[in-house]
């Protein structure tokens, strides 16, 4: 794509853009776990919940939808994480509470894809799919677990050629990118986790030491 092509295509699909650029934004801030990827995040929302309705992904548009609340409450506990703890902490994710989830997001994706089918939206089952999974993801980043980012690169990898399919050039070049950035993350929080478990740890032996 030529210079004058690509600014042509930019004008032309300017909230698509912005989604992106936003979208790219607030991903970063998730992997260095700062307040301001609540925000940036809903901008993005909004703008891919105009391009997601005109491209027919109704169910795509229902998640954003659906999601603007969990976004308010995931601002709200991170805030609340950082005013008790002094910032965001990772925690780990149970093996229970993994099984239920990938279940759940199953469930989920069945009941979507039978009311999607039903409205004749594009992709009606592989949308549904990819849309509860990721409530389960933002869900899962919301609680700060990170195994939300392993969740982020297999629905995002899948999303990439469901875009792709429906002429969404510039949001499947996003989605390759939030696949990288998903690697950045699981990298970041993990290394978070261990600093406060090896702050914990030392705190623990440092009382029994005093108590002994």
């Amino acid at each position: 794509m030529s210079g004058h092509s690509l600014i042509k295509y930019l004008v032309e699909n300017w909230i698509e853009a912005l989604g992106v650029a936003t979208c790219v934004w607030s991903t970063w801030l998730t992997t260095k776990r700062k307040i301001l990827t609540w925000p940036i995040g809903l901008v993005s929302d909004f703008a891919y919940l105009a391009v997601f309705y005109h491209a027919r992904l109704y169910a795509g548009a229902l998640l954003i939808l659906g999601g603007l609340p969990m976004n308010f409450y995931g601002w709200w506990y991170w805030v609340k994480g950082v005013r008790d703890e002094g910032e965001v902490r990772v925690v780990r994710l149970s093996a229970r509470s993994l099984i239920v989830g990938l279940i759940a997001g199953f469930l989920g994706g069945v009941a979507l894809g039978l009311w999607m089918n039903h409205a004749h939206a594009a992709l009606p089952w592989l949308d549904s799919m990819l849309t509860s999974y990721s409530v389960l993801g933002g869900w899962w980043s919301v609680r700060k677990h990170i195994a939300n980012w392993w969740l982020w690169i297999a629905v995002n990898l899948v999303y990439v050629g469901e875009f792709v399919s429906q002429h969404l050039l510039l949001t499947a070049m996003l989605y390759i990118g939030l696949i990288a950035l998903s690697v950045v993350g699981i990298r970041d929080w993990r290394r978070s986790a261990l600093a406060w478990e090896a702050a914990e740890a030392e705190e623990a032996s440092q009382v029994a030491a005093c108590g002994a």
